[in-house]
């Protein structure tokens, strides 16, 4: 069985979508407010007594708007450029998707900070479960009608919300922390599970269930992620993921970090994507900032990440091989990495987080021999592939234990928020890269891949044929590399190219107090999305006119699909599970960022 391709001519969304003109119509144009954003959607305020109504509209219309993408919040108290917004303390958002519109649309409900309430979505949207909870967690904003709000990244301990305003985002600007043996047994008690809070029950009428711990310190969690499992035997009743013991704060970091400062704790959010973390941060500040860059930063960016897509993928094949009892893959997998990061090495000076890209361009160029190195890798893999393929994907084992594993359709995976090669694994052919082109992406010639099933087995070989897709594209970068300045001629260009800085005093000025209080962004809001390793991953930003992010949201690819886990995998056995998590293809960081 192989993964089949779709190509089709790319097709950028349109600029200003009907679905305002539907709202009006149907709500009232006075009930809505239009914000003027860098975002590339319509972004709309409304009333919160029309939320509900709104999205079950949006949810229902012909062309419907089928994904709840993202949801979070914004504290709103110390904003000072808001151009005429609704008043607000606190603002919650909804970003939805369409794919027959091949748009987006956000929506926003302005709060008072003696009125933190919104009713749940979690009715329109299974997937608003968890991204309710963590606005909960982070932000102290109840959702009436949530079937379990409690805190998600934080402990169950924790006191505050971190990510108001208010809250300190130093270590020094808390007391020296202490953990005594009376609050030692505390935190522990309060790790305890119990199944009555979630609406399960310890026993049927014949038997016990078996509550059984899987993680947040197990091979086959694939990082500190813990599930608990309710069981039958083998059969999996029920379960419940439990994330954040990776979570780190990254959103609070941002508030605290220049706009070029940041970019190397992008590449610690899906720590196995490198220079694909920085692609979103960074295009999303050039979005504020209005600076197109030359054909040689796309044409360098789009073969990095590229480059990254494979490495990212050949951990996954081997690991998930592993996963499912063959031992001698992943050494070969492992192998085949070390050579694309002797590649990425040799044009970046790192490996795993190179934190390369600049606001405006590159580092640095290319180096001398860069084409060598390339031409050897893309003529190396593709027979290694073929290897993998012949030896372990049609292993009558692998295929046993995964064909008809962790199945899904099209229509389930759009309404847990799925994206990326667990989306076109149903057969739906959505590609960012495609659909809505960046960075360059409208310029090269590759293929889609897609299967049908949506099980454990299709989700790998997609990312077999991803990875060949991969190397047309970096194949392509090497034949028609531009020629060209490595860094766009513009004033918020961070840092300005070197050799100016040595000719020019006001250039040396100006990169003096961009590296050491970082550059000065218009006050606006701009998000760009990507197509990440794991799925969609974006950046949302929002600028008050100053050195550093009021609000970065990270929208993570890896989030929604862990929150999907107990509806795909009730009824199936606890072998079937490790299968699935596997298939998944998760990274932990990526997840509690």
């Amino acid at each position: 069985m192989t993964a089949s391709s779709a190509q089709h001519t790319p097709s950028q969304p349109p600029a200003t979508p009907d679905v305002v003109a539907e709202l009006q119509a149907r709500f009232g144009a006075d009930s809505l407010t239009v914000q003027d954003t860098r975002s590339g959607m319509p972004v709309l305020w409304l009333e919160r007594t029309l939320l509900l109504q709104v999205l079950d509209y949006l949810r229902h219309l012909p062309k419907p708007y089928v994904m709840l993408y993202d949801l979070s919040a914004l504290d709103e108290r110390l904003r000072t450029q808001r151009r005429g917004l609704p008043a607000a303390d606190f603002s919650v958002f909804y970003h939805l998707l369409s794919i027959e519109r091949n748009s987006d649309i956000m929506l926003k409900v302005a709060l008072q900070e003696n009125d933190l309430s919104l009713p749940s979505a979690t009715r329109i949207w299974a997937n608003a479960n968890w991204y309710e909870r963590e606005v909960w967690d982070l932000f102290g904003i109840h959702f009436d009608g949530h079937p379990h709000l409690t805190r998600i990244m934080m402990p169950p301990t924790w006191e505050g919300h971190p990510l108001r305003k208010d809250y300190p985002a130093r270590a020094t600007e808390f007391d020296p922390y202490s953990l005594s043996a009376a609050k030692q047994d505390l935190e522990q008690e309060a790790l305890r599970f119990k199944p009555e809070d979630w609406g399960m029950q310890r026993h049927s009428e014949y038997e016990d269930f078996m509550f059984l711990n899987l993680g947040p310190n197990h091979p086959s969690a694939h990082g500190a992620f813990r599930i608990i499992l309710q069981l039958d035997g083998e059969e999996i009743v029920d379960c419940v993921p439990e994330i954040g013991y990776h979570h780190r704060g990254a959103e609070k970091m941002a508030e605290r970090q220049s706009w070029h400062s940041f970019i190397p704790y992008t590449d610690r959010i899906d720590y196995l994507g490198g220079v694909m973390n920085n692609l979103p941060y960074v295009l999303a500040v050039e979005k504020l900032a209005g600076i197109k860059v030359p054909d040689r930063v796309d044409f360098i960016r789009v073969m990095l990440a590229e480059f990254f897509r494979i490495s990212s993928h050949l951990l996954f094949l081997g690991t998930y091989i592993q996963d499912v009892g063959a031992m001698t893959p992943v050494f070969f997998t492992f192998t085949d990495r070390q050579r694309a990061y002797q590649v990425i090495e040799a044009i970046t000076g790192f490996r795993m987080h190179p934190a390369w890209y600049r606001i405006g361009g590159v580092a640095h160029d290319l180096p001398r021999g860069w084409d060598k190195l390339v031409q050897d890798f893309v003529a190396w893999l593709p027979k290694r592939l073929d290897e993998y393929e012949k030896a372990a994907l049609q292993n009558s084992i692998l295929r046993g234990r995964t064909i008809g594993v962790a199945a899904y359709n099209t229509a389930q995976a759009l309404e847990w928020g799925v994206t990326g090669s667990g989306l076109r694994a149903t057969g739906l052919d959505f590609d960012l890269r495609k659909a809505r082109p960046y960075s360059g992406y409208q310029q090269f010639d590759f293929e889609i891949p897609l299967a049908v099933n949506g099980d454990a087995y299709d989700r790998c070989i997609i990312r077999v044929e991803e990875m060949r897709q991969s190397l047309r594209i970096i194949e392509q970068c090497l034949k028609h590399m531009p020629a060209g300045p490595y860094k766009a001629d513009h004033p918020l260009t961070t840092p300005p190219p070197k050799e100016r800085t040595l000719q020019h005093i006001e250039t040396l000025i100006t990169h003096f107090l961009q590296v050491s209080w970082g550059p000065v962004m218009p006050a606006n809001e701009s998000l760009q999305m990507i197509e990440a390793t794991k799925g969609i991953n974006s950046y949302y930003l929002t600028s008050d006119g100053g050195t550093m992010s009021y609000r970065t949201r990270i929208r993570t690819p890896s989030f929604p699909h862990l929150q999907q886990i107990p509806a795909v995998i009730k009824g199936s056995m606890v072998a079937d599970l490790i299968a699935y998590l596997g298939s998944i293809d998760f990274v932990m960081a990526d997840v509690d960022r």
